[in-house]
């Protein structure tokens, strides 16, 4: 009874650590640090390596367990394919040159890292730091997707093209790694032959479930029981994760590696954000900390420093990992800036969960010691530590310019041209396209418009006049099957927003199963109708030339963390909504700003181009 009874403090004695370490981190602004490494920095602190206060008992080993589990689902739910697409609009380099395909670019940045990895792993061999070529090379040549994806987010890198090239080595190396770890664990584990074949037993599980949730994914009845208390899809998803670990330790591979797939074939299905937030809640708000905490508990620091061999390994590794990441950016060396390309180098080298799995097996499997899979943890987190900082000292991200989008219409007509005279010049390029100009008010559209006559609405002949290498599509001809086909071809071709005419339901639905947005005529003036009965006041908001709503980008650093009620600007403006990353916030007093952050104000046009030049702009001047 002593021992259950000693087992549940330490676990609220976990708890509590991981519940203060990110508010430690907010009350004193240590926001190079990530939330994870510094769980991991209090874990030490009271662990093993501090004041020993955490007995490690039943409770916390299946909490970590499945923390550790929740977090490979989790790195494999981050995984966004689309970033393997083969096409993607062009982008021009501030130095004029044309911006380097991101997959190759990337996919041969990593084979450099896999080969040096190698090299270097031969050397540590030969000096008798370790025994085992493999695992060292899975150590040296993987990168954090946790660390690496919110600093780019933070330095607002993610949609640059450099950026781009960052995320795809890392998702590259994130896979890689994963896959090889498991194939790792088949030969070394014993059983190799039978092991490796039933790995394949695995993967045919998770490709039989992806087929099975993407036919019953769109089904009416799976939408109604995702509500309520039913919560049906994650329930699914619960029982993926189970059925694939349980698969994983089945066929004798570790269980992450179900847990990592489980997450790959959920991404693959494009869950609804909610459940990806409330997945992300759940994991990240109860599971995952106490794994992390864990992790600094069981690192004994003393120990470590009494083993010469180990005290002269860690330096040397990290410097492994530094030329292992930094001599292949160099690669980059042709397109970008040396800022950039040590930039990148660095952040490449953080490196946290797939070392800790690594050195976790490897110690299960008494190929390396517990002294050693340590001081592997340890200097993965150094890493966390240093990287993002040195990546933000190098890295400095220099304001664009008032940003014009670019902007094409398919369709010069009623609906397109009163748009068109509206949208403001300075932030707005627009294109107009369009058969046969005659059909058009001619009065109207040569004095007032510059429209483009095309042969025909031909997607390939569109194409070859340069239409597609716009910001936004808009497709907005009579005929809706051709609005269809062009809004769908500019997915394609990689523009980032579309948006589509379509009266039918089953157009609606084909066209916003691709991520194309949708206007109707018949909708926009049923909801118009019914808006102005039921809320005149904010038809006249969205009418009023007076109290237009406008969207601000939130560019200045100045005010990034500062909470509303401390916004010095006193205009005559109202914020009405914020937009950050998937998520819509009502602001008030105590909402924080952030950089990127999508303003939504009304207010009169003076007050509200006074806010945006200083939200968007100020650091031009």
């Amino acid at each position: 009874m002593e021992h259950g009874s000693a087992s549940v403090t330490s676990l609220v004695i976990v708890v509590i650590a991981a519940f203060l370490t990110p508010i430690i981190l907010h009350r004193f602004r240590l926001k190079t640090i990530p939330v994870v490494v510094a769980e991991i920095i209090v874990g030490l602190i009271i662990g093993q390596s501090g004041f020993d206060l955490v007995n490690e008992g039943m409770w916390l080993e299946t909490l970590s367990t499945l923390g550790f589990i929740f977090l490979m689902f989790l790195s494999g739910l981050e995984i966004d394919f689309s970033a393997f697409a083969g096409k993607k609009k062009k982008e021009t380099l501030p130095s004029g040159g044309e911006a380097p395909n991101t997959l190759v670019v990337a996919s041969g940045m990593f084979l450099f890292i896999l080969v040096l990895s190698l090299g270097l792993s031969y050397l540590f061999v030969l000096a008798g730091f370790i025994d085992n070529v493999f695992l060292m090379t899975l150590i040296i040549s993987t990168i954090s997707l946790g660390v690496v994806v919110p600093t780019l987010k933070d330095s607002q890198m993610l949609r640059s093209n450099i950026g781009q090239i960052v995320l795809l080595v890392t998702v590259i190396a994130d896979l890689t790694t994963m896959i090889l770890l498991a194939v790792f664990v088949s030969i070394y584990g014993g059983e190799e032959s039978s092991s490796m074949w039933l790995l394949l037993i695995l993967f045919g599980a998770g490709v039989a479930i992806y087929f099975v949730g993407k036919y019953f994914q769109n089904r009416s009845f799976v939408e109604t029981m995702s509500k309520g208390t039913i919560q049906i899809d994650t329930r699914a998803v619960f029982t993926i994760i189970l059925i694939l670990v349980g698969i994983s330790e089945t066929v004798g591979a570790e269980n992450i590696l179900g847990a990592f797939l489980a997450g790959v074939v959920v991404a693959l299905l494009s869950p609804n954000q909610e459940m990806v937030k409330r997945l992300d809640s759940f994991g990240y708000g109860f599971l995952i900390p106490i794994f992390f905490v864990m992790v600094g508990v069981g690192i004994n620091i003393p120990k470590l420093f009494q083993d010469p061999k180990i005290l002269l390994l860690m330096p040397l590794l990290f410097v492994a990992l530094v030329i292992a990441k930094m001599i292949p950016a160099l690669i980059l060396r042709k397109w970008y800036s040396w800022k950039e390309v040590f930039a990148t180098g660095s952040i490449l080298t953080a490196k946290l969960s797939l070392v800790i799995a690594a050195a976790t097996i490897g110690e299960k499997m008494g190929l390396i010691s517990t002294r050693m899979e340590g001081a592997l943890i340890l200097v993965s987190v150094v890493s966390c530590l240093v990287a993002p900082v040195i990546f933000k000292k190098l890295y400095s991200h220099e304001e664009e310019t008032e940003h014009v989008q670019q902007v094409a219409f398919i369709g010069s007509n009623r609906m397109t041209l009163p748009v068109v005279r509206e949208l403001d010049p300075k932030l707005y390029k627009t294109h107009l396209y369009h058969t046969k100009v005659d059909k058009i008010d001619e009065k109207v559209s040569r004095s007032c418009f510059d429209i483009n006559e095309v042969e025909e609405y031909d997607a390939a002949l569109l194409e070859g006049q340069g239409v597609f290498n716009v910001d936004l599509l808009v497709a907005s001809i009579g005929d809706e099957q051709l609005n269809t086909e062009i809004a769908l071809y500019a997915k394609e071709q990689g523009v980032e927003r579309v948006i589509a005419r379509a009266e039918s339901p089953e157009l609606d639905q084909k066209l916003r199963e691709n991520g194309v947005e949708v206007f109707s005529v018949f909708l926009s003036s049923k909801a118009l109708l019914k808006a102005l009965i039921t809320a005149p006041n904010v038809v006249d908001i969205l009418t009023n030339q007076e109290s237009y709503l406008y969207q601000i980008e939130m560019n200045n650093n100045e005010y990034d963390g500062m909470y509303i009620r401390n916004f010095p600007f006193t205009g005559d403006v109202i914020m009405v909504r914020i937009f950050r990353n998937n998520e819509s916030i009502i602001p008030h007093g105590d909402t924080e700003l952030k950089t990127g952050d999508q303003l939504v104000v009304t207010g009169s046009s003076e007050y509200v181009e006074e806010l945006r030049f200083d939200l968007e702009f100020c650091e031009l001047c």
